[in-house]
């Protein structure tokens, strides 16, 4: 038997590769994006991911306070 050329391998995977890639930008729509519009979920989520970040803060800065007391509770 011939040993088998790797040359045609290289070129066909080459050749689907660029077919794979090339398929969804033909299929891609020409259409502008929507503008984005503002429910005011993004401004709610901000404010609950800030008060969160204050709670945190808090919790830690009152944590040594509570932690040096001398009594105990159990």
């Amino acid at each position: 038997m011939a040993p088998i050329s790797r040359v045609p391998l290289l070129l066909a995977a080459c050749l689907i590769l660029a077919v794979a890639l090339a398929i969804p930008v033909a299929r891609a729509q020409l259409a502008p994006a929507p503008s984005p519009t503002s429910d005011g979920t993004s401004i709610d989520q901000g404010i609950a991911y800030a008060l969160m970040l204050l709670a945190l803060v808090l919790t830690y800065l009152i944590h040594p306070l509570d932690a040096s007391s001398s009594h105990k509770l159990f």
